[in-house]
């Protein structure tokens, strides 16, 4: 009868239920049983906290490259000018561009003006980099056309520059005043090279959320950019937004085709190879040191059936006895461990979800209550760390939570199926 009996039966439900609900009095490990369910689900609930930080922050740190940073730049090569002096500006930026921009999957192609100069704000003094470029490209920079935060009028950009809300603190100043912009770089006179100095006034202070762009980046003209840095009538190089910037690399060829031979380019990806190189390593450990952690958390469940074997020896010799084979026995008690693992699983599941949808105000009341301590812009170089669920990663917590519950379970669950019905009722 048991043998043509359907496998994990009703019956087999029943008593496996039982077991797990038994008072230790009446020969269960309900203590046992609700410390492992309460490992499993805490090991679940940290693998699917540390996955979504960890996918947040990649996307944060991504986002805030591609959102105030060129995707792609062009620039030229160096070689010798028609005074005899090496260069590397690009007298054809016009055209170039033109060509650039007829490229299929390039959204928008700038050429650019840059410097490294010294701000100066009465007695405060700060170290930006200028970039020169038209008001229509500005307004197409997504992290500075639309930042999380910014005081005055972008419109107003032809008629005085842009800073980064760290470089406004820095020099202490606001909307409306007039800041000095110092060129080592000046002219060359016979009694050496003087300093150039010119003053701006601030229309427009952004944040664009990545530290070192708010705490350097300063935006000219590009006609007073080109007259400040003596580049009249050339560009220092030509940045570049694509539709797909995560398949960078298949922009590369027609770029430098379109571009001439002196081209060279410089992808975001070139940028910040180390730090996403980085990340990979880390993602990778992070995941074995969590996976090892619910593989410690699903090892409270052989614990727990062990004793629960040994305090069932008489049951199952009697099970045994009626009629019961060894593998509806073995059934019952996987079934024991199985449903620990299950629900510790979806428990886990709950609590790490609902973790990382409130990340954001967790962090910001741990970071307010030690007072800035936890999270330091100026260290990780952006200014928040969002949690970012993925179904493939909470799928991935899952399918390893029920795995390891589901595989150590058979060992104890063969265990009680091979006992022997005799030696177990011996001495009953």
């Amino acid at each position: 009868m048991a043998n043509r009996t359907a496998p994990f039966a009703a019956y087999e439900w029943m008593i496996a239920w039982r077991y797990l609900r038994a008072r230790r009095s009446e020969g269960g490990v309900s203590v046992m049983t609700w410390i492992s369910l309460i490992g499993i689900t805490l090991a679940v609930a940290a693998l699917i906290i540390t996955l979504a930080v960890r996918a947040g922050f990649r996307a944060e740190f991504v986002d805030t490259i591609l959102g105030a940073n060129a995707h792609v730049t062009v620039y030229s090569g160096a070689y010798v000018d028609e005074n005899g002096q090496s260069t590397r500006v690009i007298p054809d930026y016009a055209e170039m561009t033109q060509r650039i921009a007829a490229i299929p999957g390039v959204t928008r192609a700038a050429p650019l003006v840059k410097g490294q100069v010294m701000a100066n704000m009465r007695s405060s003094n700060a170290g930006v980099e200028v970039f020169g470029i038209s008001a229509a490209d500005l307004m197409t920079i997504p992290r500075v056309a639309n930042p999380e935060e910014s005081l005055g009028d972008i419109a107003r950009f032809d008629e005085g520059i842009a800073i980064g809300n760290g470089v406004a603190r820095a020099l202490g100043v606001q909307v409306g005043d007039r800041i000095k912009l110092i060129s080592p770089n000046g002219v060359k006179t016979a009694f050496g090279t003087s300093p150039r100095v010119n003053a701006y006034e601030v229309v427009y202070i952004f944040q664009a959320g990545r530290y070192e762009v708010d705490r350097t980046r300063v935006y000219m003209p590009f006609a007073d950019a080109q007259s400040y840095f003596d580049r009249e009538g050339v560009a220092d190089e030509i940045e570049i937004f694509v539709e797909n910037p995560e398949q960078i690399e298949d922009y590369t060829i027609p770029l430098l085709r379109a571009a001439g031979d002196r081209a060279l380019v410089w992808t975001w990806r070139d940028s910040a190879s180390a730090f996403l190189r980085a990340l990979d390593v880390e993602d990778t450990v992070m995941f074995v040191l969590m996976s090892v952690l619910v593989l410690i958390a699903s090892m409270n469940i052989i614990s727990g059936l062990v004793m629960l074997v040994k305090n069932k020896g008489r049951d199952i010799g009697i099970l045994r006895t009626i009629g019961l084979s060894e593998g509806a026995v073995l059934r019952v008690f996987f079934l024991c461990g199985a449903l620990v693992g299950l629900v510790g699983t979806a428990m886990g599941v709950v609590l790490g979800c609902l973790f990382a949808i409130y990340f954001d105000p967790i962090l910001a009341f741990l970071n307010g209550a030690s007072n800035g301590g936890v999270w330091d812009p100026s260290i990780r170089g952006i200014y928040k760390l969002p949690a970012k669920l993925m179904l493939g990663d909470v799928l991935a917590a899952v399918g390893l939570s029920l795995f390891l519950s589901f595989v150590i379970t058979i060992f104890p669950a063969r265990r009680a199926a091979r006992m022997n019905p005799v030696e177990a009722l011996r001495y009953e």
